[in-house]
């Protein structure tokens, strides 16, 4: 992990930046091999209030925390705790729905392997392909696909429906929210 480590109304000395690395490649202990990404660390302070943000964009998930505490020690610490909490969150229910698929962890690797290996052609017709892309689809329910499709940090999912067997898209909305494609039978 590469940090980037930020100060506002505040000097990021080489305490506090020491601390905050060791903190934060403890997550390193979640995955079968250490992310590459780079991790953005804001510390500031207004009105004796430390506020901690973290973002840590990966291929197939981001995690973001953000704490505010009058210990900055201690929301690092706070701050590192909530990152935790989203990392089994989320590898508890991909291993929960996909138990055939072995451990979580294998799960995640296996998924940033799919993503590494998309193939990228490029034409200089406008109306050409210039990309294609194949995968299996998978029966889930449209909660695990929108959770298949916040982690791949899509904006829109492919999925076969278990309930129906049918093909269906789930997509992000500009609202925020979530939406379902079916097809008319």
């Amino acid at each position: 992990m590469k940090f980037n480590i930020r100060g506002e109304n505040l000097e990021v000395t080489g305490a506090i930046k020491e601390y905050v690395e060791k903190k934060i490649s403890k997550l390193e202990r979640y995955f079968d091999t250490t992310p590459t990404s780079d991790v953005h660390v804001n510390l500031s302070v207004y009105n004796d209030e430390q506020r901690i943000e973290v973002t840590i964009p990966m291929t197939n998930l981001l995690l973001r925390g953000e704490v505010e505490h009058v210990d900055l020690y201690a929301a690092i610490d706070l701050v590192v705790d909530k990152l935790e909490r989203q990392i089994r969150k989320y590898k508890t229910k991909v291993n929960r729905k996909s138990r055939q698929n072995g451990a979580a962890k294998h799960v995640f690797a296996e998924m940033e392997k799919e993503a590494a290996i998309e193939q990228i052609e490029e034409d200089s017709n406008d109306f050409e392909i210039v990309r294609t892309k194949r995968f299996n689809l998978k029966p889930m329910d449209s909660e695990e696909a929108i959770l298949q499709m916040d982690m791949l940090g899509h904006s829109f999912f492919v999925f076969t429906n278990d309930a129906s067997g049918e093909t269906n898209v789930v997509y992000r909305r500009n609202d925020g929210k979530y939406g379902l494609i079916e097809p008319n039978i």
